[in-house]
């Protein structure tokens, strides 16, 4: 009997790593799977995955994430950045800068941790259900509830309660993201336009590039989406936003139960939410908005990487003729957030 559930989705890994598991599938990036991350690298060339933080720029992507904003501190000496310290002792020759940011968790390039996203669902077998994260941790309790202020603003949105206290990204991070990875690359398929990838374009393509996935691997799609991006220079335009690139096709019933198979433990892609948004029509029944999101967070534990910057990675791996690498993506260890900038870092 679980403390947190009398009942687990269908399918789910609930449980499966203990009761009080907040790691899901992470826990297959055993010391194991990060040796064979190292065994990747050959030539000791690094990769940056990330995006420069401060793109796509603007809010078109979710109107509720902005770019960040910089500001240099002052020790009271109103329009300088530099301070210098002799102003407090003559006998000090130096000039310290420092600054800080207000900055959107998940504006850029990200992980999403399992309190990110949810579902309502009957835990307690009492036929009433009720918001409910991965391995049943309960919105509004572990999990924040947002509250809405009022005001116009979006920026105005407040939290209820400072931070998840279960299922934030620090797990993450305190576990450690290092192991291998495995890349599929889309665009050479699909191209700058935007197309749905499912069970059977991916296992074709897996195929023809000799990519192969095991458990504890994590699995990055390469589509293009990062270079779009670049391409316009913080000045996003939502016809190009909306209509570029592969994305992968959460309503496919058979690559979602290829994922649950396949024990791979991570899922990443360079676009905006690795799954297309909006879904395809889910039908007239209940249903959810998300079915990657709902299926890897909520029921496998499989967390998420979006908006990554994968171009120079995929091209030498195809010129390598390679599809695996070590993979280096720790989380901040920011207590409570449900969400985290990356700097990924691949090595081949």
């Amino acid at each position: 009997m679980n403390p947190r559930w009398k009942c687990r989705p269908e399918g789910s890994t609930w449980g499966d790593f203990g009761p009080d598991d907040q790691l899901g599938r992470l826990n297959l990036i055993t010391p194991e799977k990060t040796r064979q991350g190292i065994a990747e690298v050959r030539e000791g060339l690094r990769f940056c995955l990330s995006l420069p933080l401060e793109y796509p720029g603007g809010n078109l992507l979710n109107p509720r994430r902005y770019p960040p904003q910089l500001f240099a501190t002052s020790r009271g000496e109103v329009g300088n950045m530099v301070h210098r310290l002799s102003a407090y002792d003559v006998r000090h020759n130096d000039v310290i800068c420092d600054d800080l940011a207000l900055i959107y968790l998940q504006y850029s390039t990200q992980w999403d941790s399992f309190a990110h996203a949810g579902q309502m669902f009957d835990a307690d077998g009492d036929g009433v259900p009720e918001p409910c994260f991965y391995n049943g941790y309960r919105g509004g309790a572990e999990v924040p509830e947002a509250v809405d202020l009022g005001a116009a603003e979006p920026r105005a949105l407040r939290f209820a309660q400072p931070g998840a206290t279960a299922l934030g990204i620090e797990t993450f991070a305190r576990h450690g993201i290092q192991g291998r990875a495995v890349l599929v690359n889309l665009f050479d398929d699909v191209g700058e336009k935007r197309d749905w990838v499912g069970y059977d374009r991916l296992m074709r393509l897996m195929q023809a590039q000799g990519a192969e996935v095991e458990p504890g691997d994590m699995l990055c799609f390469y589509t293009g989406f990062g270079d779009t991006i670049l391409s316009m220079n913080r000045q996003p335009d939502r016809q190009r936003l909306e209509n570029s690139n592969a994305v992968i096709d959460g309503r496919d019933a058979k690559l979602l139960n290829w994922i649950s198979d396949s024990g791979v433990a991570a899922l990443i892609a360079d676009n905006y939410a690795v799954e297309g948004l909006p879904a395809r029509d889910g039908g007239a029944d209940q249903h959810a908005a998300l079915p990657l999101h709902e299926h890897c967070l909520f029921k496998l534990g499989v967390p998420l990487g979006e908006i990554w910057y994968l171009s120079e990675l995929a091209a030498w791996l195809k010129a390598n003729r390679r599809t695996r690498f070590l993979l280096t993506a720790p989380p901040l260890r920011l207590t409570g957030a449900v969400g985290s900038p990356v700097t990924p870092i691949a090595t081949v």
